[in-house]
């Protein structure tokens, strides 16, 4: 039996990426997004203020349940299920055309920043989103590809139905694959509107929303609301640098390459669909190209995130490999080659960046706002931070200002997440959140958990000068006594980078109102 030359190079291109990003993992600290993300785990419910609860079920299963809840296996879900996405990659590609396609589609998929750094190592609801969208990918194309007889094919349409599910309460995105899929039903596979199967796939898609429902029905929609804000466009003004800015970030995210060999495969493609059948053309670029455009659209006039659009360009890089492979029959092509070293010398600059400063930033800020406007430091200084601020809370213990069983408070979800995985998770205490509702988002569940406030309570106030703010901005006249404890300074490559600034909140004279739902 002839033995296929791609899949020892799959299996070592799978190793190798798997054994780097373990490595991303367990040496760079969590993230903003990451840490916060960690208290669905920690706190786990059926939905959550701003997400669905795959990502908070992912760390569970894959920490066991936090019996290990070091960064590696916080975030071993995305080192795990991008793995198995590079996979899925190359049958999806061999599904399509053939062999060299899903060599092309696992090399490419790699080559994405979004997929190798945000989905591959960092651990955000795009990592189980991914996993259900490239399923549900693979599915699709296997609907088109191979003839079925009908009780095959309802399997398959049943399938693909609780995949989007899955994939819509892990992130709600998710239900652009429904969008896609059905224009193309409508569109080009109209008999198949005859088939109960693809109503009942509907059905099931919609029963796996139903705790999410369910819980922001006992929330006063509050998750629903939140995401509707985010891209509410009604009364704002035009804004062409949030555009530039969102269409700058998805050619980075998801590497200019990349980018560049997916536009050009758009319009080649459609002009001339050279070895690839039109079904899966119209297929993927309705499952791709409307979200690209949506939100584009939304960036006139609102501020959006690029990773936000991630799996559309995912979609899109089939398309992608399916022409290289019209184009080129040498393993590694040169364009290809040339993505694979923008993502190297991304993740190695990049993490060199965050570790050591490599790159000095001129950042003529005043003492309590230095490293404002260094982004890289938002992954750095938290681990030096816990045994500065073990010796100062055991100082103040010891003088009797403070006690044991005092918690930390700060107004805002980061950096409360933050401070409670870094410093109170190893010195067994508790955080809880005093503010806004949409700046504490789950710390309004959280609070509760954790004993909710009594008059008279001490608080620890932890801020830093990457995000300054003096308790008295934000707690003025809610307590006895506001006391300046100490800096804790933290240096990167031999200078200081960023300092934190600790307060004393002494006697809680106001209880602030109890979040109920």
């Amino acid at each position: 039996m002839h033995s296929s030359p791609y899949k020892n190079r799959l299996y070592f291109l799978l190793f190798t990426s798997f054994l780097i990003r373990a490595f991303l993992a367990a040496w760079h600290e969590l993230g903003n997004d990451e840490v916060y993300y960690y208290t669905y785990a920690l706190f786990p419910d059926w939905s959550h203020f701003d997400h669905p609860p795959m990502i908070g079920w992912m760390m569970q299963i894959f920490s066991l349940n936090l019996l290990f809840d070091s960064e590696l296996f916080i975030r071993l879900s995305s080192v795990m299920l991008m793995t198995a996405n590079t996979w899925f990659a190359f049958k999806i590609g061999k599904t399509i055309k053939d062999e060299r396609t899903g060599w092309y589609a696992a090399l490419l998929y790699t080559s994405s920043v979004y997929a190798f750094v945000i989905t591959g190592f960092m651990i955000l609801p795009d990592t189980p989103q991914n996993f259900f969208w490239m399923i549900s990918l693979w599915l699709m194309a296997l609907t088109l590809k191979i003839k079925f007889p009908n009780k095959q094919l309802d399997l398959l349409l049943i399938a693909i139905g609780i995949s989007i599910g899955l994939g819509m309460i892990s992130k709600y995105t998710s239900v652009f694959l429904w969008f896609g899929f059905g224009l193309y039903v409508l569109i080009y596979q109209r008999e198949w509107l005859k088939r109960p199967s693809l109503y009942l796939a509907v059905f099931l898609s919609v029963a796996c929303l139903f705790p999410v429902v369910w819980w922001n029905i006992q929330n006063d929609f509050i998750s629903f609301s939140f995401q509707g804000e985010r891209i509410n466009i009604f009364n704002a003004p035009l804004r062409l640098d949030l555009f530039f800015t969102e269409l700058g970030g998805q050619i980075v995210y998801n590497n200019p390459v990349n980018f560049a060999l997916i536009v050009a495969a758009l319009i080649a493609l459609f002009r001339k669909p050279v070895g690839l059948e039109k079904n899966f053309i119209r297929l993927f670029a309705l499952l791709g190209v409307p979200l690209i455009i949506l939100f584009l659209f939304f960036a006139l006039f609102r501020s959006t995130l690029p990773h936000w659009t991630g799996p559309a360009y995912n979609t899109l890089l089939f398309l992608a490999a399916a022409r290289l492979s019209s184009l080129r029959k040498e393993w590694l092509p040169r364009s290809i080659s040339l993505g694979l070293l923008v993502l190297l010398l991304f993740i190695t600059l990049g993490s060199l960046q965050i570790k050591f400063g490599l790159f000095p930033i001129n950042d003529p800020q005043p003492y309590h706002r230095l490293g404002r406007n260094d982004v890289t430091l938002d992954m750095v200084g938290y681990r030096k931070l816990l045994p500065a601020f073990e010796k100062v809370r055991a100082n103040h213990i010891q003088s009797g200002t403070m006690d044991a069983n005092d918690r930390i408070v700060g107004e805002n979800w980061f950096p409360l997440a933050n401070l409670d995985y870094y410093v109170a998770r190893p010195l067994g205490m508790k955080v809880v959140g005093m503010g806004e509702p949409e700046r504490l988002h789950k710390y309004l569940w959280i609070n509760e958990l954790r004993g909710g406030f009594q008059k008279g309570d001490n608080f620890w106030y932890i801020t830093n000068s990457r995000d300054y703010k003096h308790p008295e901005e934000v707690y003025s006249l809610k307590f006895d006594q506001i006391i300046a404890a100490d800096t804790i300074e933290i240096e990167r490559g031999g200078q200081v980078a960023k300092r934190y600034f600790v307060f004393l909140l002494k006697d809680l004279k106001e209880v602030p109102p109890v979040y109920t739902k």
